[in-house]
């Protein structure tokens, strides 16, 4: 060891003086802890926007929420019923479209959700905004921060990033994205619903939304991944599944079925006559598990059939929630054959079983 290297483990560190501090009074404020105690606590933060049917509300109030899903899942629906309910209710609303769906679709899915038309036509109470650059989005939001709506809608965070020069990928860069845009509206008073994308990979797919998990933990509301139940189509309706990734507060999660990593919380339904409501779960109703078709026929092509997850990893080098979850299906819906008093015949595949590998544009 050099004798500066002991000498620096050895002598006192020299303190380095703080730099002067301006003026005489102290501007630094605390939280005060001993007024808190003091008095009754008050009640941890609930749900209370987008109430289901037996009450219990879905999203909270003051805080950022998140629903990310695949393509054609039904996001924006649920999102835009969210809204439907507060501009029916007397609130305000505002649909911050980053993804370019345009205001026509955005008003006649409005206007299909039974919000009135002087509603929606009047700006202090409904607004749509598709901002130009960074410099309008972040104008809007100033704006919007004084003019304080109850529900903001953003669609999406895929979109959001770019627009304000930064990297999806990067947690730093989503970080300022939060700061700038997401946080102030929330701090406003706002429930500020988000809308993001999962990647095509099963592995990433099964974690959440594409990109930094940054997102995750700027969350102060809910989380919820959507998954199709069936399948949304212009006059035919659709319904999709609602299941907690993430519940800061635990409000909806405490009144949600307990056991599953992703407990169901709701299944939002639109009826061909574009009504719609948020069913809450039936007992012990819980999501399928599902699989993409591909992976269904690579398991059933295998020669002998797969007999572990390990199996099927080491033979087809999949990962391991790929494999699990593709193995739990196959074995639903390719049970073992019984030779004794049964045919040998293997079953169709159900539909709700199978997830399209591919999906086009969102429209949804």
């Amino acid at each position: 060891m050099f004798p500066e290297d002991q000498a620096l483990l050895t002598e006192p560190p020299v303190p380095v003086p703080l730099p002067p501090v301006s003026g005489t009074r102290n501007t630094v404020t605390y939280g005060d802890v001993a007024g808190l105690l003091s008095g009754d606590l008050p009640p941890a933060p609930s749900p209370s926007v987008f109430y289901r049917s037996d009450g219990t509300c879905l999203f909270y109030s003051g805080q950022f929420n998140l629903l990310f899903g695949e393509a054609e899942s039904g996001k924006t629906f649920v999102v835009i019923g969210a809204m439907a309910r507060a501009l029916t209710a007397g609130q305000r609303a505002v649909f911050i479209d980053m993804d370019h769906n345009g205001v026509q679709a955005i008003v006649s899915r409005l206007l299909d959700f039974d919000v009135p038309p002087e509603v929606l036509s009047d700006l202090d109470k409904f607004r749509y905004k598709e901002p130009e650059d960074r410099h309008d989005l972040i104008q809007t939001v100033a704006d919007l921060k004084t003019w304080r709506p109850h529900i903001v809608g953003v669609d999406s965070i895929g979109e959001l990033l770019p627009a304000l020069g930064l990297n999806s990928n990067s947690p730093d860069d989503f970080t300022i994205a939060h700061t700038a845009v997401l946080k102030p509206l929330a701090m406003a008073g706002a429930c500020v619903i988000a809308i993001d994308h999962v990647a095509k990979n099963a592995e990433s797919k099964a974690q959440g939304p594409t990109g930094t998990v940054a997102k995750a933990r700027a969350v102060g509301g809910v989380m919820l991944r959507v998954t199709v139940k069936e399948q949304f189509s212009p006059g035919k309706g659709g319904s999709c599944y609602l299941n907690i990734k993430k519940d800061r507060h635990g409000g909806l999660r405490a009144n949600s079925p307990s056991g599953d990593k992703e407990p169901l919380a709701g299944t939002f339904k639109m009826f061909p006559d574009s009504a719609f409501a948020v069913f809450a779960p039936d007992g012990g109703e819980r999501t399928p598990i599902a699989a993409p078709a591909v992976d269904l026929a690579e398991l059933k092509a295998l020669n002998p059939p797969p007999s572990s997850v390990r199996d099927v990893k080491e033979r087809l080098g999949w990962g391991g929630t790929r494999a699990t979850v593709a193995l739990k299906v196959y074995r639903d819906t390719f049970p073992v054959p019984h030779t004794e008093g049964r045919g040998t015949g293997t079953q169709d595949i159900p539909r709700s079983a199978i997830v399209p590998e591919e999906h086009g544009t969102e429209a949804a």
